[in-house]
């Protein structure tokens, strides 16, 4: 059954949406933009729930939230805008909202990094296939195939500092001149919400969003490209005429397409600007619409102080799904950026970190949009380009290796050692059981350096640890690096680790990572999306890319790499133990 003749038009009742966002064993909320102020109605199995509009520089939004639901059942659910049923449109396959069932095995699918461009051949040949519009067109295809519990979009949902999509390019042109700043960059809060619109309108795009559960976390690009490397590139970029209106934009924009989303029913009754959403449709007399609540300036001055102060806003948060913990972590705007205290989160951040990392799960994935164990070549240089550009060779060295690290991007957790020792110390904790009963693992879910590899941390047990310590990276959904990047990210996997160890350890001003990992999968440079299943004993972690033969609405998946990580072996397995999975590349059809 096609979706492509369903595709809305914006003067439709339903502009954007509906979006699956939170669900766990009782409880789903559902995500909508509008056309205008309105009452929107979920229907799922008899029952109703419903919640007015609220707007945001002009636009109108909903998030209901469907509470009372049984768990493990699976039910079709229409959305009606002001009385009128405007999902599924005609001949569209139904949406669906499937609580989680504590006796299921968890199933998540992850990844980053997804630019926008059209599906046929022109598109697919500068862009790559989509994978998650491929992985979209499978599961809507296939009745029988297993949907994923958590869709995990690590990154780069949105990219607002290039205008790859000629309908984004006309709008901007319509507003404002292009040959002033911020140029073809994304500008204001409008600007924001049409490129939403566009990277999240594909009728299969929009049909999966709909029926897979997701959180999210941004990544630079969602602000703009090195988005708080550094102090001085703070103070550069403060600097500018356009950047203030920028990051509230991009900040309250996220806020109102992304955060809310990731938040319970509880987390959004104490969030401090969503609970004036709530509070407001309490006090509509029944059975009436009422007058929208405008969160314009109240969202504005929350983007501005959690720009300013990022300590005093968390856009971190967590879910369980079955007997996992899912750690979904800011690692972008809760940076402290001060010279000598790097650190990837602040002390605010770090605290709830601490406090969340607990024993009594059987596996503890954390979510972090950059990959926490780079390839050790790489991590090593940015280590030492951190300790020259913080003066350990003087200041004409300091500032070189400030330009080095923004132009090839050296600000991964390694370039914030102080942070990256401290969640390491975290971690091995956790693992070693001090924290509560070790959970079988602890894994870093990454994406953003456009290539997809597997890591572990070395033989723990010599910790103390029960847990093995892995890293699974998965970039990109759709923006394949250059082939002359490639080669350079392989040298750093492979055959560059030992030379850049031979550099870092002769100098005292590097430090050491103290618990040493190694890739053990990797790289592969294909358009991916990783799938994650909870196994008997352990889990098992699949790519996938879509391929296109011929007919481009219909592209099917290609398993690109698989493994099973056998979480027995923790307990057990000594230094120089096998601890790995199959470990071949397999280019068999997904099933």
């Amino acid at each position: 059954m096609s979706l492509h003749p369903t595709d809305l038009p914006a003067e439709e009742p339903l502009v954007l949406g509906p979006l699956l966002r939170y669900v766990d064993d009782t409880s789903a909320t559902v995500w909508v933009r509008t056309a205008d102020t309105a009452t929107v109605t979920v229907t799922r199995d008899g029952r109703s729930w419903s919640s007015p509009t609220f707007r945001v520089h002009g636009s109108h939004y909903a998030l209901v939230v469907c509470d009372g639901l049984e768990p493990g059942t699976d039910h079709p659910y229409e959305v009606a805008v002001g009385g009128e049923t405007v999902w599924p449109p005609p001949g569209a396959p139904e949406s669906r909202i499937r609580t989680l069932d504590p006796d299921r095995h968890p199933y998540l699918a992850f990844g980053s990094c997804r630019t926008m461009g059209s599906h046929d051949v022109a598109g697919n040949t500068e862009h790559g296939v989509d994978a998650l519009r491929s992985l979209g067109v499978a599961l809507r295809d296939d009745a029988a195939a297993g949907r994923p519990d958590l869709l995990l979009l690590l990154g780069d949902q949105v990219y607002a500092d290039t205008t790859p999509h000629p309908e984004l390019e006309l709008f901007m042109r319509s507003r404002r001149s292009l040959e002033e700043p911020p140029y073809d960059e994304i500008k204001d809060y409008p600007e924001y919400d049409e490129l939403y619109r566009l990277a999240w309108s594909d009728p299969v795009i929009r049909w999966v969003l709909s029926t897979l559960p997701s959180a999210m976390i941004f990544d630079d690009h969602d602000i703009r490209d090195d988005w708080n490397t550094s102090w001085s590139w703070r103070q550069d970029i403060r600097a500018t005429t356009w950047w203030q209106e920028r990051i509230v934009s991009g900040l309250a924009s996220y806020w109102v397409h992304q955060h809310i989303g990731n938040l319970s029913p509880a987390d959004l009754a104490e969030e401090e600007v969503y609970r004036h959403v709530l509070e407001h449709a309490a006090a509509r007399p029944e059975g009436e619409a009422g007058e929208e609540l405008d969160l314009t300036d109240r969202l504005d001055d929350l983007a501005a102080r959690a720009d300013a102060q990022p300590e005093t806003y968390r856009w971190s948060c967590t879910r369980e799904v079955g007997d996992c913990l899912v750690v979904l972590l800011d690692s972008r705007a809760a940076r402290d950026l001060q010279p000598g205290h790097r650190s990837m989160l602040d002390d605010v951040e770090m605290r709830w970190l601490d406090d969340t990392l607990r024993g009594g799960h059987r596996h503890v994935l954390v979510g972090t949009s950059l990959p926490f164990l780079l390839p050790p070549g790489l991590h090593d240089l940015e280590a030492m380009d951190e300790a020259v550009a913080q003066g350990a060779y003087g200041r004409r060295a300091a500032r070189l290796a400030e330009k080095v690290r923004r132009v090839i991007d050296l600000e991964h957790w390694a370039a914030f050692n102080v942070g990256f020792d401290e969640v390491s110390e975290m971690v091995m904790s956790l693992a070693r059981g001090e924290r509560g009963p070790a959970p079988a693992t602890v894994t870093f879910l990454s994406g953003d350096v456009h290539n997809s590899y597997i890591a572990e941390v070395t033989d723990p047990a010599q910790y103390g640890a029960h847990s093995r310590v892995l890293q699974a990276v998965c970039s990109p959904i759709r923006n394949p690096m250059p082939r002359a990047v490639r080669v350079v990210m392989s040298m750093l996997t492979r055959s560059l680790v030992r030379p850049m160890r031979f550099l870092t350890s002769r100098s005292e001003r590097v430090p050491d990572p103290a618990y040493p990992w190694t890739v053990t999968e990797g790289p592969w440079f294909d358009n991916n999306i990783a799938l994650l299943r909870v196994v008997q004993g352990g889990l098992e972690l699949t790519w996938v890319t879509g391929v296109v033969d011929g007919d481009t609405d219909r592209p099917t998946l290609r398993k690109v790499y698989g493994t099973h990580i056998d979480a027995r072996a923790a307990e057990d397995a000594g230094p120089g133990a096998d601890r790995g999975g199959p470990r071949r590349r397999l280019p068999t059809p997904v099933a």
